[in-house]
């Protein structure tokens, strides 16, 4: 059963101290400076509901759907709040009241979310046909020719921002099982499960295909089935729990966490939500026990490897690279990942990392927030991007496709025609670009 803020566990709502250590950290705050846009003002409305003072009204559901959900305010909170469950129960609040429901938002929410993103071969031949429009240079002649100005103002802004899709998925780079080259006994000493994604499978599985490589270099046996279900973060973050639910336990009947000494997820924030699904399933008698042993196994890639002692590489791959590092919000403060990565740059010989002003500060990705709160994401974008090209670093690694394809479309904006910009990459494919040239050498 969903939960509402009356339902919900009450001192939960009573954590917040009202004291005010969130709010320099609060990218919603910093730009209105309104109580009201802060972790500490919406919780004081979540509150106001559940003493039944306020009803869930469309106001109310506008400000839930304008937070980020960064996370930021955990990491500052003296308290610890759980604000992740606070923020996705005002949500699921706002949906059950139905206050911002409109034909074209119930049919977008139905036909993508609910549609697509539960169905993973279906969303596979939406990226083939995407990738088909792409590569058989429709897509140029469509924006050459101007054809993109009579779309309407959503789309016609929306449309260069649209992600290049693979020419191949996961599933056609990486075999369900893989064995690394063991020592002596030839057996490997560890047994881990790959997460592929959505966004990711189809837009970068070169990072997926990386990710199994440098388990492999680390004598880890990974199995990564080829069809895998969303895991429904997207779905729990935008007050559709009973999906993010249903996917949960497709991802559970298709991993079995006993199997396994690992999950491994290289998506910042898909990770955050798969490491809740002890939390998410724990009424659920049929899933609670396996959901509490996937929260417990679940790993973020560069985690994993900090823990089990990675070998460091022995080669540069290529040239000196100069790189800064772009901390995703659910990384970082929704799984507590931050060092882990910046030690694998700092072991790949021939990069020198320059941190960059602000990097753990949102650059306005946040899943779908630069769909749905064009301006204010925009503004983040341009802050984030400002502080990564001032490094003056040739590469920017980040852990999470929405935050590469953010960062990456702002660095285009920002560069223009003068100048190339920055390359943006997964710690991982650098590291395993390093293991790469070992062998070459």
């Amino acid at each position: 059963m969903n939960k509402t803020l009356r339902d919900l566990d009450y001192s939960v709502l009573q954590q917040c101290m009202h004291c005010g250590m969130c709010l320099p950290t609060c990218p919603t705050y910093d730009e209105t400076k309104l109580e009201r846009h802060s972790p500490r003002g919406r919780i004081s409305l979540m509150r106001a509901i559940a003493d039944g003072e306020l009803e869930v009204t469309k106001a109310f559901g506008e400000e839930m759907y304008y937070c980020l959900g960064c996370l930021a305010c955990t990491t500052a909170c003296p308290a610890g709040v759980n604000y992740p469950e606070l923020f996705e129960t005002a949500r699921a609040d706002v949906e059950k009241a139905g206050v911002l429901d409109s034909p074209k938002r119930t049919f977008i929410r139905t036909t993508v979310l609910r549609g697509i993103f539960t169905r993973p071969r279906l969303l596979r031949l939406v990226g083939r046909l995407l990738w088909l429009w792409q590569a058989s240079g429709a897509q140029t002649a469509f924006r050459k020719l101007g054809i993109n100005n009579i779309l309407p103002p959503n789309l016609r802004r929306l449309e260069p921002q649209a992600p290049t899709v693979q020419a191949k998925f996961s599933h056609q780079l990486i075999a369900a099982v893989e064995h690394p080259v063991t020592g002596v006994s030839g057996i490997p000493s560890r047994r881990v499960a790959v997460l592929t994604g959505c966004v990711q499978d189809l837009v970068f599985a070169d990072v997926n295909r990386a990710t199994v490589d440098v388990l492999l270099a680390n004598d880890c046996e990974v199995h990564t089935p080829p069809v895998q279900p969303c895991c429904g973060s997207l779905h729990a973050h935008n007050g559709d729990v009973e999906s993010a639910r249903e996917l949960a336990r497709r991802q559970l009947d298709l991993f079995n966490p006993f199997d396994f000494d690992a999950i491994i997820s290289n998506a910042g924030g898909c990770g955050s939500h798969l490491r809740a699904y002890g939390h998410l399933l724990h009424d659920d008698a049929d899933y609670a026990a396996r959901a509490a042993e996937w929260s417990r196994k679940l790993k973020d890639i560069h985690e994993y490897l900090v823990e089990i002692g990675f070998r460091a590489p022995r080669a540069p791959a290529g040239e000196v690279a100069t790189v800064t590092y772009h901390e995703s919000c659910h990384l970082c403060h929704g799984q507590k990942v931050s060092a882990q990565p910046r030690a694998i740059l700092k072991s790949i010989p021939g990069v020198e990392l320059r941190e960059c002003a602000e990097p753990n500060w949102c650059c306005g990705s946040a899943g779908i927030y630069n769909i749905t709160q064009p301006v204010t994401a925009e503004r983040l974008q341009v802050r984030k991007t400002g502080h990564l090209l001032a490094t003056g670093a040739s590469v920017v690694a980040t852990a999470n496709p929405g935050c590469h394809l953010q960062i990456e479309n702002g660095l285009k904006a920002a560069c223009g025609d003068e100048r190339e910009p920055p390359q943006v990459l997964h710690p991982v494919v650098l590291l395993a670009r390093a293991y790469q040239a070992e062998s070459a050498r």
